[in-house]
């Protein structure tokens, strides 16, 4: 690497004391991530010759393995051993006709059904191999750019072949692969061949993990110098009485000759003013990277924090002269963060405590093929808890997650998946690390979870490494673990982190903060408290457990858990497993229990009992109070009720029926209890502050259910064919009250657009979660629709169920444009090797070798024309080929490239087309259907000593 020392470097910056923040996406309103890229597009600051391209569409999928053919002869041996002639699937000319088309992301573990001899901690879901392919098709003006294939994630192991040439090999499903495609690409007419294998047998966790092309695929063409991928790290930093923005960018030269370029980088506010610029010279050898420093400096920015995120754009530019060659914009948060022995965490100097979530990747209905929009509303969900903070669980998370955390003001626990300092896994952490660097809501990297070495001189070697790695790309943050034992040994990973995470051991808080008082601490995970919602009888035999947040099996609760964190200063926060329940891992039953019981949350997003505790314990800017249960308990006439109040004010006051029920005051950890009798009616909490009412809350016996109700979370969608929201279902009574208990069969139809996903939140349901169907659970049910490309007026979802009023809901869809897409088609079947008879004199001589077995003629490629012969006359040139089972069926186009030499085309004794001009030039004819061997000849007129045949492939392609 070369280096152009424009600048202080980021470490002596950092001696002067620590700030952070960035993130790698553009500024504006959100309603997807890719929207939010195009409103930073909006405000580039010069043109560049960047495009990036979604790779969403044109795939065909195939679920299950495809043997490669086993080698035997010599010419197989030989060609196995050469670029480009990879076998079976993988093959250019491989016939995927067939396959489904899908549309990415793609998880094609969420559409098996659920099994109960299949992997528990899966969710019961199988898994196994799958294959992926499509083809690209690059315009000649590409020729000379510097094309890359960026894959955000795959699960599980990939191989990944271009053109027939293996150019990746993947070893976990949680880091983004990013491939040079430029060497092995073909332009114009010829098609690109991306074939992937996905294993998906190989599992890296123990919770739903789901298969295939899961993560955007895009394709991103630059200039041959170019700012590489996640190579701009602008990073704020305090100093002195000011700030200062480092800025380092690295540049790649895929052309001939060394290249000098000026780095350009302007930071501008939310306004879109100018705050600060600055430029450096950066000179880049032939397929060598260079990096230029600069530093910006900013006198008092407005600074990021969980209450006001705000955020700065950051414009790179990559100059040639006066010609701008490459563009990159990425964000910025100016913010200090401190985690302090005693005290905890601070953020730009003030005292925070951390009330945290832990977060897996999956969705009812979708599993992790989940949409940006759907992402926006989990985030939500979670600012609308009261949450402060996500801990990615276990694993780094979609790019799209740290960019709302950024925007929404959540702090991240950055985490990676696999324990192992080794080069392969080594170099998915630096992925991690050098990707997410920018973030301002990144304040911890987490480099395992429950480690069985943790407690080990080799664990401890291990981290050692490990941590030394991520400092070498961010030393601004410091390093955890989730350490669940260990922690007292005599060399254990405790000691190689910066600050130490707990798992579960509440009660060695006190002693291992006497024992190291200079150790900054946090809980990285705790609670695991189990709970059904809208269940509030515990019940084995229905896999059933009361939302109260009692204890089972004599495990921790909610309530216990943050009160050990709150009550002392010296523990940071800490991150509750988990925010939403998640598919797999189904503590503590197993079948027909498929999904975890721990979440705040249920799959969909529906509060539990939990949310309500967690809002009266962490919400401090607006009263809050909630009841728990419902009131609709026929047959229980009399018999006490347990009754929960959760609330953040002084006083709480239960009334049934307008009759008190006692007046308490608010525990802010345990939460209010009343036994009640059960009498149906009106239970209603009242809370006071001050002496005053501050807030009500209301639950009554409703009564039967009559209609439906369906409630998107947006009311306005872009037509992009990206942006999905949920449609929250419910059933209702005749006054409007939802019914706590209705499990009625809906069934769903829907205009102007599609239904990607259904659930509702039971943990023991084994009913599909795609189609048109899906049963209320304890009252609700959830629709994700999603819109279609270059639709506009509206998306109309329509519910029914047997005895109850139908219910239709509709959003209105915005004209948008879908992102620019890379161009793809069906798959060519090339015919690459052809025979030519021997020269005859006459056209006839030449025709009554159409019938004659070809093979020990002379055979010859389609890349350069035939030698010339050395008298006139006329060469007949044959193939024989299977065409691809579509064209078999539907007939097809047979399409000569580049023909050399004035031709006649027949298929048996039927003329397709004919060739006149002897100058090379193109030629297409169509194929009648027909399965099964055929035989193509084309005719030339060979005069002697001009060249004739093919100086391009010739292709037969799907009509």
């Amino acid at each position: 690497m070369v280096v152009s020392d424009g600048g202080i470097s980021r470490r002596q910056v950092l001696k002067a004391g620590g700030g952070v923040a960035v993130t790698a996406a553009g500024y504006g309103p959100l309603t997807t991530a890719r929207a939010f890229a195009a409103a930073a597009g909006a405000a580039r600051p010069a043109a560049s010759s960047r495009e990036v391209l979604a790779l969403d569409q044109g795939w065909r999928f195939f679920e299950g393995d495809i043997p490669f053919p086993e080698i035997l002869g010599q010419d197989e041996s030989y060609d196995n051993a050469k670029a480009g002639k990879a076998w079976g699937a993988a093959a250019p000319s491989f016939d995927d006709s067939d396959w489904a088309d899908v549309r990415l992301p793609h998880d094609f573990v969420s559409f098996q059904p659920i099994e109960a001899d299949a992997n528990r901690a899966q969710g019961y879901r199988r898994r196994g191999i799958a294959w992926y392919r499509t083809a690209l098709r690059f315009d000649p003006a590409d020729q000379g750019r510097h094309i890359e294939l960026q894959i955000d994630g795959i699960a599980t192991h990939a191989t990944i072949w271009f053109n027939g040439t293996v150019v990746d090999r993947n070893w976990s499903g949680y880091n983004g692969i990013t491939i040079d495609l430029t060497p092995f690409a073909a332009f114009g007419d010829d098609l690109n061949t991306l074939a992937i294998r996905v294993d998906a047998h190989a599992m890296e966790g123990w919770w739903y993990e789901g298969g295939g092309l899961y993560r955007p695929v895009r394709i991103v063409k630059r200039d041959p110098v170019h700012i590489i991928t996640d190579g701009v790290y602008a990073h704020p930093v305090p100093q002195g009485d000011g700030w200062v923005l480092p800025v380092e960018v690295t540049v790649y030269n895929s052309g001939k000759t060394t290249a000098a370029m000026m780095v350009i980088s302007t930071l501008e506010d939310a306004e879109g003013r100018v705050v600060a610029s600055g430029q450096a010279p950066v000179s880049v050898p032939a397929l060598e990277q260079g990096m230029a420093r600069l530093d910006l400096t900013v006198a008092s920015p407005r600074l990021w924090s969980v209450e006001t995120p705000t955020l700065y754009r950051v414009q790179t530019r990559l100059m040639a002269g006066d010609r701008c060659v490459d563009a990159v914009t990425t964000t910025c948060g100016f913010r200090t963060t401190r985690f302090d022995k005693d005290k905890g965490f601070f953020l730009n100097g003030r005292p925070l405590k951390i009330k945290g979530v832990c977060v897996h990747q999956d969705h009812a209905g979708v599993g992790t093929a989940i949409p940006d929009a759907l992402w926006d509303y989990r985030i939500r969900r979670l600012k609308e808890l009261g949450c402060n903070a996500i801990r990615c669980t276990h694993n780094a998370p979609s790019a799209v997650v740290l960019d709302l955390c950024d925007r929404y003001g959540l702090l991240v626990m950055d985490e990676n998946r696999q324990f192992n300092p080794s080069p392969d896994t080594l170099a998915q952490l630096e992925w991690m690390v050098r990707r997410d660097r920018n973030h301002p809501s990144v304040i911890l990297w987490s480099v395992f979870n429950e480690e069985p070495m943790q407690g080990s001189a080799a664990g401890y070697e291990m981290v050692r490494r490990m941590a030394h790695a991520v400092k070498a790309l961010d030393c601004t943050r410091p390093v955890t673990a989730a350490m669940n034992g260990g922690l007292f040994t005599p060399v254990n990973v405790s000691q190689a982190v910066d600050v130490v995470g707990f798992n579960y051991q509440q009660d060695k808080y006190d002693a291992f903060h006497a024992a190291h008082p200079d150790v900054p601490l946090i809980s990285s995970e705790d609670t695991s408290a189990f709970s059904t919602r809208g269940a509030y009888v515990t019940d084995k035999d229905s896999r059933t457990i009361a939302g109260y947040d009692d204890p089972v099996k004599d495990w921790n609760t909610h309530r216990a858990a943050w009160k050990a964190i709150a009550t002392r200063d010296f523990i940071a926060g800490g991150f509750v497993w988990t925010g939403f329940d998640y598919h797999g891992e189904p503590s503590p039953w197993g079948w027909p229990s498929n999904s975890s019981f721990y979440g705040i949350m249920d799959l969909c997003g529906f509060a539990k009992a939990a949310f309500h505790i967690h809002q009266a314990q962490w919400v401090t800017d607006r009263p809050v109070l909630a009841l728990v249960p419902h009131w609709n308990w026929a047959g229980r006439e009399g018999q006490p009720i347990k009754v929960m109040a959760c609330a953040n004010m002084e006083e709480v006051e239960l009334f049934l029926n307008g009759r008190s029920q006692g007046r308490q005051a608010v525990d802010p950890y345990e939460m209010n209890h009343w036994m009640v009798p059960y009498s149906p009616g009106r239970l209603e909490a009242v809370g006071y502050a001050g002496g005053k009412v501050t807030a009500r809350a209301l639950v009554e016996t409703t009564g039967p259910a009559v209609a439906l109700r369906l409630t998107p979370d947006r009311d306005r969608l872009r037509g992009d064919g990206l942006d999905a929201t949920p449609v929250m279902v419910e059933a209702i009574d005749a006054q409007g009250r939802p019914v706590p208990l209705a499990q009625d069969m809906v069934t769903f139809t829907i205009e102007g657009g599609d239904i990607i996903g259904l659930g509702n939140g039971d943990p023991n349901s084994a009913a599909p979660e795609k189609g048109d169907r899906r049963a209320l659970f304890n009252g609700l049910a959830q629709v994700i629709v999603q819109t279609r490309a270059g639709s506009r007026g509206a998306l109309t979802l329509t519910a029914t169920a047997p005895g109850l009023k139908s219910a239709r809901a509709r959003v209105a869809i915005e004209r948008a444009a879908a992102p620019a897409e890379q161009a793809t088609a069906p798959s060519d079947l090339i015919l690459d090797t052809w025979y030519a008879a021997p020269l005859v004199a006459t056209a006839a001589e030449a025709l009554a070798y159409r019938n004659a077995d070809m093979t020990a003629w002379d055979d010859f490629g389609t890349r350069w024309a035939h030698d010339p012969q050395t008298a006139d006359g006329y060469t007949l040139c044959s193939v024989r080929f299977t065409p691809q089972a579509k064209v078999g069926r539907q007939g097809g186009r047979l399409a000569f490239l580049s023909l050399v030499g004035a031709c006649d085309v027949y298929e048996g004794g039927r003329l397709l087309g004919r060739k006149t001009e002897t100058a090379p030039g193109p030629l297409t004819v169509a194929l009648a259907p027909g399965a099964g061997v055929r035989r193509l000849d084309v005719l030339f007129r060979t005069p002697a000593g001009a060249e004739f045949g093919f100086s391009r492939n010739v292709a037969v392609r799907q009509a």
